[in-house]
């Protein structure tokens, strides 16, 4: 008798999961390929005997008419209006509506509907042959009621396929002409493996794009660990990773359910940029299918307010990239038809909705038109046509279900609330980041004027972060016992997390004293977000600059000052110094057109965070300057509230008057999307809810932290594929170890290490090297042939050669190790080739070989080894997995302090010291140390070598007949020679400008400004 073995086939999967599928715990028929009607796309047998059994008149229509007159007419009403319609609504036919579905009752008590629910056909068929044209087949296609709703592509890892090759089956195989893949025919897409799920709702060749569907580590809890993928099968339990997919969301109530209340066809409104910019619109439709996070977190919101009542409060912590709007709107909808426990009656006479964000309008009431045709469902208090106190009032008095209202209005609605004991609310509160300004903050202020707002923070402009209002407005009012909380928002603070999260087990800590945690009810963490190419890790290539500073004692006077406020008045005065300015904006623009201009197509942007409106309109000045010098087809503009002096001209100016736009229109958002404006110099504005994908570069000439900190980097995330594939962020004022404590408490691991070590490649050069795959001299002749633009033929023997010794030479673990360490060298080199200047050029010519050999390097059997290479290096994987280990506690979860409590007021101690020992701490925090003869250091500096030059005849001419950039780059030699000039005398000077790339750089640029500046004078006087 044979021996029986477990089937590890990629079949033997495909057979388990219809073995549950149609076990009597899901309730699954099995049907085959042939019940399947191609022409039409129906399963023509289950879809008779649902419309017999439950429609007995539209059955004896369909008779009477004919069933293909009946066929067509289904057929074309779901290419119409898509499946999603069909099966809410279901398809008019002569003067019946035949319904092709019918939904679970939300109250078990109505029994007809329950019965109807019941006679649903849920099947499912294996290698479905869906085309006459071709042989395709699909793996598993799901079928209600003789309609195909689901398609699925499974993969299995022991035949060394994974999730990633049945996404490539779907776009290279699967045409999307074919009647069953055509837009909106069926609700969704999956590829599947035992470990990973994909999904997509349309097809589109190629361009077909998928999304996760995956758990993460946490599965939603607020203890990790975080991340992408799903978490192993808990020990006693049985099944896959993806086991979920088909137990939890297609069995019949789950798959009821987003049919009836999450899925959706809709057309995105058209931009109102696109009027403005002359841009024709492209709404074309969109079927949206809920993420597991989303359905997840909005079932446990729904499922613990039915159990438990009114007057709870939830804390949703969902990252950027989560699709936080869809999930509000589908949680709004569902509160308002929610049924109490007893499923009797409504839980929730109206549900409110606090947002600034005007999407969310518009989508609320997109879906509850789609989901319910209920007229005027929903009321949005704009003030249109009266007060917004009238207009709440006339909207609870006539019990609209939902209300959309500002944080403005929050407080006049609560007090309004507050009156309506005998109704009850849900509130949803969405993304408590973004801040007020201008009138909206003046508004505000007034409102809650006396309430106890002392306390509060207030940026230069007196706005108050929205989280910090809400938390204060919801406080200062008590909690509403007739309303339930359901709070959104990325970046949780202390004392949203103590006024809306959850609280969990107690604990003694160290002093013995009981302690209570809390935490969110949800979390969809930043770092899954990312690992999921959602957003992009803004951490990524983030660069502090060091900035040095050199004050020198302007008095002989020696008075006594408070040490600290004097280092931070230093600092200041050197931040705001134009002359710091014009240098630092100088610096940026070079970066941007050397850099980051050709990114994502060319038309990357870059914003500029500063620290004041003084400061940002210091900075416009200077861009607008140095960009008219270089003659830069590019523009800046400038964003701050109300009007303010101009250090200059002392006239009161606002951003309008600054940005003068040829239109005279200053909706910044949309002026930014020209291609003209690259530069967004913001002070307090658009640092946070602004989501441009454009935008790849910040500079940062501000301090950061906390949650400021995460919310302006993430200002870079917002990714837009193919094209955008990373960020920059080059930082004048923050250290890493500020940042990195910044993002800890929202990211829940390390992800920033210490700047890179340029020795690196000097060990990666030496490693590889080792190996003799390829000699300096190949190295050198392909970079030479290459850059001669040698055919081919030349240069391709040459990486051939390395190739073939790599296969026949080297044992399979040096294999490995050699193409890492060329994957590490290509991407360590053309990172730090961006942010500093390397002058070794074997490196250069090392780079460009391993960057066409790597591609040819093959490992015989390790497909999925190689998959792995291709995406990460060993290097940076040790390094990764490191960093993870050393604090695991961060990567389970980030614990924050409360908010302290003050025990009094006063001022702290003082500590006084002289001018200059004041100075002296600041340029030894700040810049060099001080030289043994500095006086004469800044004479010769300063005053002996520009009188030098400008004495020079010969060089004042070149600078007067030359354009800006060959005069640049003459002036940097002819003051490189002339510091060498001083090797002997001022060896501490003539070092400093050796060895230090910035200071002999920034030392170039002032001499060539100043000379350049007189010469351009000279011109103008002829």
């Amino acid at each position: 008798m044979a021996l029986r073995t477990t089937d590890n086939s990629e079949r033997g999967f495909q057979r388990l999961i219809v073995q549950e599928l149609t076990s009597p715990e899901l309730g699954y028929r099995e049907t085959v390929s042939k019940d399947f009607n191609k022409e039409f796309c129906f399963n023509l047998s289950e879809l008779y005997e649902f419309i017999q059994a439950t429609q007995p008149k539209a059955w004896e229509l369909i008779q009477n008419k004919g069933e293909r007159s009946f066929l067509l007419r289904l057929d074309s009403q779901i290419k119409a209006k898509g499946i999603i319609h069909i099966l809410r609504k279901g398809v008019k036919h002569y003067d019946q509506t035949i319904y092709l579905f019918y939904p679970q009752p939300v109250s078990s008590y109505n029994t007809k509907d329950q019965e109807r629910w019941t006679a649903n056909i849920f099947t499912v068929t294996q290698e479905l042959m869906y085309a006459d044209g071709h042989r395709n087949e699909l793996d598993l296609v799901i079928f209600i009621n003789g309609l195909p709703i689901v398609t699925m592509e499974l993969k299995n890892a022991y035949t060394h396929q994974a999730v990633k090759d049945a996404i490539k089956q779907y776009q290279l195989s699967r045409d999307p002409k074919d009647k069953l893949l055509s837009f909106a025919r069926c609700l969704v897409h999956f590829a599947v493996d035992t470990d990973l799920v994909f999904m997509a709702t349309a097809l589109a060749g190629k361009k077909t794009f998928f999304l996760p569907f995956n758990k993460g580590l946490n599965d939603g809890e607020p203890i990790g660990p975080f991340g992408a993928g799903n978490p192993p099968v808990k020990e006693g339990d049985e099944g896959q990773k993806t086991s979920y997919l088909w137990r939890d969301i297609l069995n019949k109530p789950t798959l009821g359910n987003i049919i009836s209340n999450f899925a959706q066809v809709f057309k995105e409104e058209d931009d109102p940029c696109n009027k403005k910019l002359g841009i024709k619109s492209s709404t074309k439709p969109k079927l949206i299918f809920p993420r597991y996070h989303q359905y997840k977190a909005v079932m446990i919101l729904l499922n613990d307010a039915k159990e438990k009542g009114v007057g709870n409060r939830y804390l949703v912590q969902h990252s950027a990239g989560s699709g936080k709007s869809n999930s509000i709107t589908w949680l709004a909808h569902q509160l308002v038809g929610l049924y109490d426990k007893s499923n009797k009656s409504h839980l929730f006479d109206s549900v409110i909705v606090v947002t600034d964000r005007t999407v969310l309008d518009r989508q609320i009431k997109e879906n509850i038109k789609a989901f319910a045709q209920v007229k005027s469902t929903v009321e949005h208090i704009s003030g249109k046509g009266g007060s917004k106190t009238g207009q709440l009032k006339e909207a609870l008095a006539n019990r609209k279900k939902i209300i959309i209202c500002t944080v403005q209005t929050f407080p006049f609605l609560l007090n309004e609330m507050d009156d309506l004991q005998t109704s009850n609310f849900a509130i949803i509160i969405d993304e408590a980041h973004s801040s007020q300004s201008g009138d909206s903050a003046a508004k505000m202020n007034a409102a809650l004027a006396g309430k106890g707002m002392a306390h509060l923070e207030k940026d230069e402009e007196g706005n108050y972060a929205t989280e910090d209002l809400v938390n204060h407005i919801v406080e200062s009012r008590k909690m509403l016992t007739n309303a339930s909380y359901f709070a959104f928002t990325a970046t949780p603070k202390n004392k949203t997390l103590e006024t809306f999260g959850t609280p969990g087990e107690s604990y003694l800590d160290e002093n013995g004293e009981t302690k209570i945690p809390y935490h969110p009810i949800h979390t969809y963490s930043m770092k899954q977000a990312i690992e999921e190419e959602f957003i992009l890790d803004v951490l990524q290539n983030y660069t502090p600059y060091n900035s040095f500073y050199k004050l020198l004692k302007a008095t002989e006077n020696n008075p006594e000052f408070d040490t600290k406020e004097a280092n931070k008045r230093l600092r200041s005065f050197v931040e705001k110094d134009p002359r710091a300015i014009a240098q630092k904006a100088k610096i940026m623009i070079e970066h941007f057109n050397k850099e980051v201009k050709h990114q994502i197509g060319g038309k990357a942007k870059a914003m500029v965070v500063t620290k004041s409106i003084e400061s940002a309109m210091k900075y416009k000045d200077a861009f607008d300057k140095h960009l008219e010098e270089v003659r830069s087809p590019y523009k800046s503009i400038v964003a701050f509230s109300g009007k303010h002096k101009h250090h200059k001209t002392g006239d009161e100016l606002t951003e309008s008057d600054m940005n003068n736009f040829p239109d005279g229109d200053n909706d910044i958002p949309c002026q930014f999307r020209r291609d003209e404006y690259k530069f967004l110099i913001v002070a307090n504005k658009f640092q946070t809810g602004f989501d441009q994908p454009l935008l790849h570069t910040m500079y940062v000439d501000k301090q950061l932290s906390s949650v400021a900190a995460v919310q302006t980097l993430s200002r870079l995330n917002r990714a837009k594929k193919p094209e955008k594939k990373d960020t920059f962020v080059l930082d004048f004022y923050n250290k890493v170890d500020e940042i990195q404590f910044a993002f800890k408490d929202f990211y829940t691991t390390t992800i920033l290490s210490e700047q890179t070590d340029i020795n690196k490649l000097n060990d990666l050069e030496d490693r590889l090297a080792a190996h003799q795959v390829y000699s300096e001299e190949e190295v050198e002749e392909y970079f030479t042939l290459y850059y001669n633009e040698a055919s081919r033929n030349e240069t391709d023997p040459i990486i051939n050669r390395a190739v073939a010794y790599f296969d026949r030479e080297l044992v399979k673990d040096d294999k490995v190790a050699f193409k890492s360490d060329a994957k590490t060298f290509v991407r360590t080199y053309n990172y730090l080739a961006k942010i500093m200047d390397i002058t070794n050029p074997y490196w250069e010519m090392l780079w460009l070989f391993l960057k066409y050999l790597t591609p040819k390097l093959a490992i015989e059997g390790e497909e999925d080894e190689e998959n792995i290479l291709e995406a990460i290096d060993m290097d940076s994987y040790r390094v990764s997995r490191q960093q993870t280990t050393s604090v695991a506690l961060e990567d389970d979860a980030a614990y924050i302090s409360p908010v302290p409590i003050s025990e009094g007021g006063g001022l702290g101690e003082k500590s006084f010291d002289t001018l200059e020992n004041i100075l002296n701490e600041f340029n030894k925090r700040h810049g060099v140390n001080d030289w043994s003869d500095k006086d004469k250091v800044n004479n010769i500096m300063f005053q002996q070598i520009p009188d030098q030059l400008k004495n020079e005849q010969n060089t004042m001419q070149t600078l007067m007949n030359s354009d800006r950039e060959n005069a640049k780059d003459f002036m940097d030699k002819r003051v490189f020679e002339t510091i060498q000039g001083f090797m002997f005398s001022q060896t501490e000077l003539y070092k400093k400008m050796m060895q230090d790339d910035t200071f002999r750089k920034n030392y170039q640029d002032f001499i060539f400004d100043m000379l350049w500046s007189e010469t351009k004078q000279n011109r103008a006087n002829r």
